[in-house]
């Protein structure tokens, strides 16, 4: 099919995710020193295989990781562990088994390294070759989605509905606004959960804040993103960040303009901060299937006797 008979982008269907996952965990030292933040465990599983879990549900099961130095883990864990599994098929440990299997048959995995630690903006620029002309999501593992809340999806369908592209919106507390990006937005007649975007500031002070809707780590972006990161300059931090092509994308007209967000009213876990994800080890935790009652029942009863 020629580029001219093409459908636009708006109407392609999102098959790809891309999961940007070159950071180097900082605020977690020492546990990140030699182990990829993407992998601490959350309850039974690394973060990151919540991240694809979450699109292999989306129908999602074409993953581009975004990898730097030191990040082997991640590749080894998607991986089959031959040793492993005879290991668990010789005991006949069928539970465990499964659990090993299961990561390395989510989806068909790719990985590519960024080189160069140049920002948010330059990672998904990464992901173009194997991206291509049709939209996709990008997906941050520092934020987990709780499996009953299907915001992927609903980026999604107001993607294919409205074209462009679609970011996810949670509000915060107006202190906290200068931890994020933030949107200022129009409502959309006829969508309690859907906003026209009209700017975009990156971690704004507070006062000069458009609103407390915060961009969180879910985008469904349109193809046309990779020509503007391509020419966005370095912005704040020194990178080149997403908000800034995000940006000009919502100013824009034509196909594959104009930026949507979901305001997002359900379960995230920040698993990128400390204390959040202390609270996200809790919060999973009490609800796991195996180990969700007992947990929960100890935990009440370690508070009413204060913690001791």
């Amino acid at each position: 099919m020629s580029a001219d008979a093409r459908p636009p982008a708006a109407r392609r269907p999102v098959e790809k995710a891309v999961i940007p996952a070159a950071g180097l965990g900082t605020r977690f030292l020492p546990a990140t020193k030699a182990i990829p933040k993407e992998m601490l465990p959350v309850v039974d599983k690394p973060a990151i295989q919540y991240v694809v879990e979450e699109a292999t549900r989306a129908g999602l099961d074409d993953v581009l990781m975004i990898t730097g130095r030191n990040k082997g883990a991640l590749e080894d864990h998607f991986d089959r562990n031959w040793e492993l599994e005879q290991a668990l098929e010789a005991k006949g440990d069928e539970q465990r088994l499964a659990r090993v299997r299961k990561s390395a048959d989510l989806g068909t995995i790719h990985f590519v390294r960024q080189g160069e630690p140049l920002g948010l903006g330059h990672a998904v620029l990464c992901a173009a070759e194997h991206v291509g002309d049709k939209p996709f999501a990008v997906l941050l593992g520092d934020d987990l989605i709780d499996a009953r809340d299907h915001l992927l999806e609903r980026l999604i369908k107001v993607q294919q509905q409205r074209g462009g592209s679609v970011i996810a919106l949670l509000e915060v507390p107006p202190e906290q606004t200068h931890l994020y990006g933030c949107a200022a937005v129009q409502p959309v007649d006829g969508e309690d959960d859907v906003v026209q975007v009209t700017g975009l500031v990156e971690k704004p002070d507070p006062a000069d804040a458009p609103s407390n809707l915060a961009i969180i780590g879910r985008y469904v972006l349109d193809p046309s993103i990779f020509d503007v990161l391509e020419r966005t300059a370095p912005g704040r931090g020194g990178e080149i960040q997403l908000t800034d092509a995000l940006q000009e994308r919502a100013a824009a007209t034509g196909e594959g303009a104009g930026v949507h967000g979901v305001v997002f009213r359900g379960r995230r876990y920040d698993t990128g901060d400390r204390l959040d994800y202390l609270k996200a080890m809790v919060k999973l935790g009490s609800r796991h299937k195996e180990l969700g009652d007992d947990f929960a029942a100890w935990l009440k009863d370690w508070v009413a006797a204060g913690g001791e």
